[in-house]
């Protein structure tokens, strides 16, 4: 990378091919200049996803050359923290099984890697083109078709290709045609809709095939580094959702807009009636932020609702929730503030982050070390996540020790790619030698030496040397088990 950091630029692309700027007056009843696709080039690479997941390629080598070339900023990140960020994205919350046309696209993408770089996102009428589109009232026609389309596998996966095909034939303008007299005739377009969706296209039936065999591919590959980690301390039992749920709606009864009373509808589906993370809609986060900080709302409001949010945690589509969280930061700014809580929230809030771990998305979504920020700091979610742990760490609390020694532990056991700075496993090592200076249980002080040996492989400079100028010395805790043991032989191998 240059002194000067390397030019970040947002291609874009109509994949309508200036259609949209014709028919949309008629057929949705308002103009909208384009069916935008877009790719974040940067490091002389085009990065974009899809059904297959996130994708590079050379710059312009995909649809062609595009429609606009958008300088978005100037980014100083190292490109081998880029690959692995995006390595991270590849296998959480952007897997090709997780893309949805309208909810979670290729603009999606590039508005989160935007902010990664260069700490703003894409244009907003890009991102917002979906939720524009749909609430029209023909745009409403099109949702059912839609929803069909993204949940096939096939067709998504051969979308685009087939959409630049059937630009190139001559039954194209017919198709154009057909859509101009839909215009005026709702039924009409309601059959339109059904012969476009049962005409697949030709020849990519074996196409589809390998995209599927590739997709459980990666999926079996995902089980299987799942069930080879070193499984994670969350707290499955701490709450039982349904008291706590109904509790909830008990206390905010009567208080809620009708929008608001949606959002409870979609909790509800989402944690009792097992619905997955596709029930909760675009301003879901709003609403559990209002049910956190609205003063007016009953002091067991917030209470009831991060231990909701706790058995949430555990479900293993909760990241496309989270991912909801990347604008305005609801959640993470909501826990920078851990420290001010009454000790109920901190209790709630910490075991909520603990439970995160419990999947392989959440867990590197508590990493992320994109910054943003907030009262005059800037902040991340791996620098949240790590005052969450200290705070929990050197807390009186037994419950906060316990669940802080959790997330210092989950902290140190995750993959050997993943980026934890020497800034943080320092900052996490002391507070680990405060908490070591009355011993622990021995399930906590395991937690504590196995963190305190990875750290001192992450920073094998400060961490061994910062062990060793305060101390107390791991030997001290020699004979509480054999396999705390172990973790002191080995920590005292690197402190002099």
């Amino acid at each position: 990378m240059s002194e000067g950091g390397e030019d970040v630029y947002l291609y874009i692309y109509d994949l309508s091919n200036g259609m949209a700027r014709v028919l949309s007056p008629s057929v949705i009843g308002r103009q909208i200049d384009g069916i935008w696709h877009t790719g974040i080039v940067v490091y002389n690479r085009e990065y974009f996803y899809g059904s297959g997941g996130v994708q590079v390629a050379e710059p312009g080598g995909v649809i062609g050359p595009p429609q606009e070339k958008l300088k978005l900023g100037t980014t100083h990140v190292p490109i081998d923290i880029f690959e692995e960020y995006l390595n991270g994205l590849h296998e959480t919350e952007f897997r090709g099984e997780e893309y949805h046309l309208l909810n979670h696209n290729c603009n999606n993408f590039s508005d989160a890697v935007s902010n990664f770089l260069i700490g703003s996102g894409i244009p907003s009428h890009i991102v917002s083109l979906p939720a524009d589109i749909l609430n029209t009232p023909y745009g409403q026609l099109f949702r059912p078709l839609i929803e069909r389309i993204t949940n096939d596998s096939s067709i998504r996966a051969n979308s685009i290709a087939y959409l630049r095909r059937r630009a190139q034939e001559t039954e194209f303008q017919e198709l154009n045609q057909d859509i101009e007299a839909a215009s005026g005739d709702f039924s009409h377009l309601s059959k339109m809709s059904e012969s476009v969706e049962t005409q697949p296209p030709a020849g990519d039936a074996d196409a589809a095939q390998i995209v599927q065999n590739l997709e459980d591919d990666e999926r079996k590959e995902r089980e299987e580094r799942k069930k080879n980690r070193e499984p994670p301390i969350v707290y499955k039992d701490a709450v039982d959702v349904h008291i706590e749920f109904d509790t909830l709606v008990g206390l905010i009864d009567g208080k809620l807009n009708e929008e608001e009373q949606q959002s409870l509808e979609e909790l509800h589906q989402y944690m009792l009636q097992d619905e997955g993370s596709w029930a909760l809609g675009e301003n879901f986060l709003e609403f559990i932020g209002r049910l956190l900080t609205d003063k007016s709302l009953n002091e067991g409001v917030s209470l009831r609702t991060l231990n909701v949010l706790a058995a949430a945690a555990l479900k293993d589509d909760v990241i496309l929730m989270l991912h909801q969280d990347r604008r305005q930061h609801i959640m993470m700014n909501y826990a920078y503030g851990v420290d001010r809580l009454p000790l109920p929230l901190q209790q709630a809030l910490t075991l909520f982050i603990c439970n995160l771990f419990e999947n392989l998305g959440s867990s590197e979504w508590l990493l992320y070390i994109s910054e943003w920020n907030y009262n005059n700091n800037q902040i991340s979610n791996i620098r949240v996540t790590t005052k969450v742990a200290v705070n929990a760490i050197l807390s009186e609390d037994e419950d906060m020790r316990d669940r802080g020694t959790a997330i210092l532990y989950n902290l140190a056991t995750k993959e050997v790619k993943t980026v934890v700075f020497d800034d943080v496993a320092v900052e996490l090592t002391m507070a680990v030698l405060q908490f070591l200076s009355k011993p622990p249980p021995e399930a906590q002080l395991f937690r504590c030496l196995k963190a305190l040996a990875r750290f001192c492989q992450i920073s094998a400079q400060d961490v061994p040397q910062l062990i060793q100028m305060i101390g107390p010395h791991p030997s001290s805790f020699k004979g509480s088990s054999q396999r705390n043991d172990e973790l002191i032989a080995e920590i005292s191998r690197k402190v002099r």
